[in-house]
This record gives C-alpha cells, structure tokens and sequence, in this order.
C-alpha cells in the first residue's frame, strides 16, 4: 500500500461496539467528500454499502501477510485520509469480499424501457482465418490423438486397461467416447479445473500448483495465491463470510443445527421451509412455491410431474443440461427451436398443433415450451413479451428457468419479468435457482397453488430427496429479506445515505412492495442497512452498471462478446484452443491477477471456445477498470479483437473515461 495513505494514530481503540464504528467511518467519510470536488467522471471509493457488506475486520482470515494486517490496523485507526482510498490501494486488506464504490453515477437500474423494441443478439462471426486455423488445430489434436492411441495401446497396455476388454468382461470406458476427454480436454484441464479455497467474493484464494506431466496429476507447492475473482456465480456478492446475512446464518445454525430437516413426505417439514417458501412465493409474486436441495434436480425431477407421453415439450436449441435431462425422463415427445428465435417458434408451434401426435394425430395432452431467462452459455436473454404473445395465441404452458436472472436482473431484482415489467402470474412456471445470486444452494418452483400441490406429491424431489438443510435455508431468507425490504411501520420511508436521499418500499406493482416483519422468524437478526432494502438495492444497481461496462467496454475495445449487455455472464469469444489455456494463464499470472472460466465443448459448440466473465455487485469500477485493461492487453498479445473494425473502436483510457456515457446508452440504440 502506498504511504502516506492513512495516518495511524498510536493512541487510537477500535470503537466499543460495531455501530459507532460505522457511524464513525460515515462521518469521516462524508467529511471527505465534501472536501473532493465532484466532476462527471471522478471516481470515489469509499467504505463498502454497510457494516453488514464489508467493513467488519477480516483479522480472522489466515492467510493475511503482515502487511496486510497493518494495513487493517491503519484503517482501524480510523484516521481521516487525505482523501478517499482506491480499491486498489485496500486491494489486499479488508475489503476482499467486496469492495468500496459510493460514486452515485457507477449505478443503474436494470429495466427495459416500455414501448421500445427488444433488442436482438446477432452473431459476429470471426474473420476467415480464425475459423479456419481453429479447424486446424482441432484437426492436428484429433490426428496426434489417434496416433498415441495407436502407439500407447502396443507399447503400454496397462495404461488402457480400461478400454480394453477384460477376463470375458467388457471395457469400462469407451474407446470412442472418451477420446476428446483423454486427448483434447487433457491437454487444457488446468484451466478448467483451478482448486480455490475460502469465500469466491470479490477476491478469491486460489491454492498453487504445477503438472509435470502434462495435466495427469496436478502438485500442490503448498502456498495460496489471492486474484480478483471474475468467475464466480456470486451476482449480488452475498457469499460472504462477514456480515448481516453471515450473522444471521450462524444464528440459525445455532438454533437448528447444521443437518437437513427431514424429506418433506417422509421426515416431515420444519417451520423453517415453510416460512423459505412462503418467502420465495411473496418474492416471485406468485400463489405458491416449493424449495428442492439442487438446482440440477429442480428441472431433472420438477418437469417429468409437468408432462408425460402424449404432451409436446417444445425446448430452445441452447436449454441447459438440466432441462433435457427432465424431458428425457419424462417420456413427452420432444421439438426444438432455433435459439432465441421467436419466428422459428412460432412456425414450429404451427407445424406440430395442425398436425397432432405422431400416427395418430389426435391433439396433444398438453404443450409446455421451455425457455431461460438468461441462458448461461450465451448470455442471451429471452424476448418474453413475443413469447407472451405466442402464449395467447396458441394457448400453450410456458416454463421460465431463471437461474441466472432471478436475483440479477430486474429493477427490483425479481427476474425477467421484473426486468420486462410483466405479471408474474402470466407466467405458468417459473423456476430458478438459490446458487446465483442468493450465495446458497438449491432451486424453487413457482406457480399457481394447484400446480404446486400436485408436483409436492408427484415430483420424485418431494418424495426421495432430502430437505435443505437449516444454514441454506436462513441464507436465503436473509438475502430475499435484504433485496425485498422489510416494513416495520409506515410503507414508505426515505433513508439518507451518502449525501443523497433514497426513496425506499416504494414498490411500482403490489408485486414488489416490501415484505411484513411476519414474513420473518421472529429469532433473525437483520442490521438495518439490510432490512430497510437499502442494501439490497445498491446492491442490485451496482451489479447492473458492472455488467453494462464489462459487456460494452470489450465490445468497444474490438473483441467478440455475445449476450444482453445486463447479463452477469458475458462470454468473449476465444475460439482456437490454445488461445484459450493461454488466455487463462497470463489472466493469472499479471501483478494484480484475475481468475476466469474458460468453456468449450461440450458445453459449447467445438469451435466457439469462450471465456465467461461473471461480473458481481461486490466489484467496484476500479476492478472492472482492471479486467478491461488486462483483457486489452491480453487480446492484443493472441489476437482476439475481431469484432468491430479498429476505426469504430476506443480505447483503453477512453473507454474507462466514458464508462458512464457508455452504460447509460439505451440497448435499442447500443450500436447504431
């Protein structure tokens, strides 16, 4: 840390108790500001959203060098800098989990503006020779496999025992199958497979290792190496270790222990699920919902209770694993479309309600179409209002998966139709997931109350799986409380935070007002910050200005990025395989280094291998500076900038100097 930033006092105590502690770190921090002339685009990092996000000291984290803890001693101190700390300058210190922005401009809200058009994804398609060196290069892998392949199963038998038939038993594995594990993923398992310990908040501990043999086995050198954390699921930044909700979590494990709470047919159900489902129903705006242990089981086991042989599942192209999966099960007849591609549906639902079931053509049991609020992969968000329209038109179920909206996208966080400002209730089913931007674990189904009572008995989760344990539980109805608000006595009410007043509670649809202390067990404790929904909704405002700059800062630096500019997950486009593993090193091996996610097949097309930057509340604008900055440097090095031509691109400087104007830009004028 530079010198000079904080001056320690050597008579100086910590307060006694927490809340003079922030009052005092308040009061020294609006004393700062008045002193720092405001301009359109200073930057000011300041204490983090409350107590309850980031302040309280991280002395407990072993892993802190020496000078990091002075550094938590100065700040301790309390004494007045000469100005407002960088995070930056406190990159190291307490503020790992999530860090300083009170600048009002870095917020936005996430809504699409009524009466305007839904912007479409369109494809950018590489220059020729990227393509074809990628073909190449998958082609040299394939052909060098075969040939060791050829060679390894005469030279050293024993190391494909287990393709290899056996005493008159058959091989373990196949031989075809796993060629792409053995001789393409192999060769780039250290950049899928990166071992992290502690928190994945803003910063993450990512223990070191090294492979002599070409990614067989992996060695530990035993010492741990703290990145700037872009790879994580953590949205809203509520997996933390500290803090209002972490309180409130260990409060619960005191009082419910640590173990699960029994099945809920067979071990009964807690006052505690009820009360996260009753919550998780008022959150979405719907009549009823039920909770499930894993989000992949949610649409494994939810979807085949939906439909059976004799209905018609008519899925997006791109729907996750988990959603085929349950179709499969469930033994419907199977359609896909196009991906995003409401014409294609429509055309499809025409074909298959004129033509009937197969043979027989005698009219299906039901239609149920499947669509992602946000799909993971892609980045790309539903057109749900053209969706809704086919809806009536053609009188057929729809099933939203928001695991990746819900929580994240929407002015008051409820999803996509929060982000469109649609009735929930036009909705059949809505699914989603805890594991996002709630920090916990598990999925949920909302709906009508009929439709739940029938999957609580019919779906195989209600029967066989066992509940969500009691920490998972308080998690998620400590950060739906923290997004929602609680009201205590009037419905409206004006917090001043900052300098500026936020009007709070004031919700624009009886859908998302804030919610009744009845809602709540009486035993949880929520700081304040939490339960006004002050937090919560910086919270919600900072995770969209992030997401806006990330996306429209790489597409004006020149690189290929897919998706809606409001998704947390913003994919760039690596394309070759190599490319790809040399991207994640020196990602992580720069001065301030950055984890990220590579992805390639199967989970995405073989020749569109993609990094997913996934962007957090909990990183400030400096961070987001930072990963642009390196992605630039980076991008120069392996040849990565083929989207828009270098005439139409900014840069670096210019683009952080006008992050602003650059996110505030309406989405149906981005790019024109």
């Amino acid at each position: 840390m530079p010198s000079g930033i904080f001056k320690k006092k050597s008579s100086s105590t910590l307060p006694a108790d927490a809340s003079s502690y922030l009052l005092a770190l308040s009061q020294a921090d609006a004393r700062t500001r008045n002193k720092v002339s405001s301009s359109a685009t200073s930057t000011i990092s300041t204490p983090a959203l409350s107590l309850s996000s980031s302040l309280t000291a991280s002395t407990k984290d072993t892993f802190l060098t020496q000078a990091d803890k002075d550094d938590i001693e100065n700040i301790h101190g309390l004494s007045l800098p000469a100005k407002p700390p960088t995070s930056d300058q406190i990159y190291r210190a307490v503020h790992t989990e999530f860090g300083h922005c009170s600048t009002e401009e870095f917020r936005r809200f996430s809504s699409h503006l009524p009466n305007t058009p839904v912007p479409k994804h369109v494809d950018r398609d590489p220059p020729y020779y990227v393509l074809l060196s990628t073909y190449i290069s998958y082609l040299i892998l394939i052909v060098l496999g075969h040939v060791r392949d050829f060679l390894g199963k005469r030279f050293y038998p024993k190391s494909y025992a287990d393709l290899m038939p056996s005493n008159g038993y058959a091989p373990l594995t196949s031989d075809f199958d796993s060629f792409y594990t053995r001789r393409l993923k192999l060769r780039m398992n250290e950049c899928f497979n990166q071992p992290v310990t502690g928190v994945a908040g803003r910063t993450i501990q990512i223990l070191d290792r090294y492979s002599p043999d070409y990614n067989h086995t992996q060695i530990s050198l035993g010492t741990i190496s703290r990145a700037l954390n872009i790879s994580s699921y953590n949205y809203l930044g509520f997996a933390q270790a500290q803090g209002g909700v972490a309180d409130a979590v260990e409060v619960g494990m005191k009082l419910y222990g640590v173990t699960t709470c029994g099945s809920r047919l067979t071990g009964g159900s807690s006052d505690l699920h009820t009360a996260t489902e009753t919550l998780v129903a008022k959150f979405l705006g719907t009549e009823d919902s039920l909770i499930t242990s894993m989000g992949f089981a949610t649409n494994s086991t939810i979807i085949p209770a939906l439909v059976s042989k004799g209905c018609l599942v008519i899925s997006d192209e791109l729907n996750h694993a988990s959603i085929r999966f349950g179709v499969r099960q469930s033994g419907a007849h199977v359609k896909m479309f196009k991906h995003n591609d409401t014409n294609a549906l429509e055309a499809l639902l025409r074909e298959t309600i004129s033509q009937g079931q197969p043979k027989t053509h005698r009219p299906w049991k039901k239609i149920l179409v499947i669509v992602e609020g946000l799909f993971s992969m892609e980045g790309t968000m539903v057109d749900l209002p053209r969706v809704l329209e086919l809806k009536k038109k053609y009188k057929f179920n729809l099933f939203v998966d928001e695991a990746h909206s819900i929580g994240g996208i929407g002015k008051h966080g409820r999803g996509i139709a929060d982000y469109f400002n649609i009735d929930p209730e036009e909705i059949d089913v809505l699914m989603g997931t805890f594991s996002k931007s709630f920090g916990a674990a598990g999925g949920y189904i909302g709906g009508k109350k009929c439709l739940i009572d029938r999957l609580r008995i019919r779906s195989y989760s209600g029967v066989y799986a066992e509940a969500m344990s009691p920490p998972v539980m308080v998690q998620i109805i400590a950060s739906m409380a923290s997004i929602m608000g609680v009201q205590e006595s009037e419905l409206n009410h004006s917090v001043s935070s900052g300098g500026s007043t936020l009007r709070l509670a004031s919700p624009d649809s009886a859908y998302y007002g804030p919610i009744t202390q009845r809602f709540l067990p009486t035993w949880l404790p929520l700081p304040y910050e939490l339960s006004s929904g002050l937090e919560g909704r910086e919270r919600l405002r900072r995770l969209s200005f992030n997401c806006y700059y990330l996306h429209r800062g790489l597409d004006k630096l020149g690189f290929i990025v897919y998706g809606h500019p409001c998704s947390p997950v913003v994919p760039l486009l690596i394309y070759q395989p190599g490319k790809m593993i040399m991207f994640h090193r020196m990602m992580k091996d720069r001065k301030t280094p950055i984890v990220t996610v590579p992805v390639a097949y199967p989970a995405t097309p073989l020749i569109t291998s993609r990094i997913r930057l996934c962007v957090s509340a909990a990183h400030t604008k400096e961070d987001i500076d930072e990963i642009l900055r390196a992605c630039n440097e980076v991008g120069d090095v392996l040849d990565l900038k083929h989207g828009i031509s270098k005439k139409e691109r900014w840069t670096l400087d210019e683009v952080c100097g006008r992050a602003v104007e650059l996110v505030n830009l309406p989405d149906h004028d981005w790019g024109n």
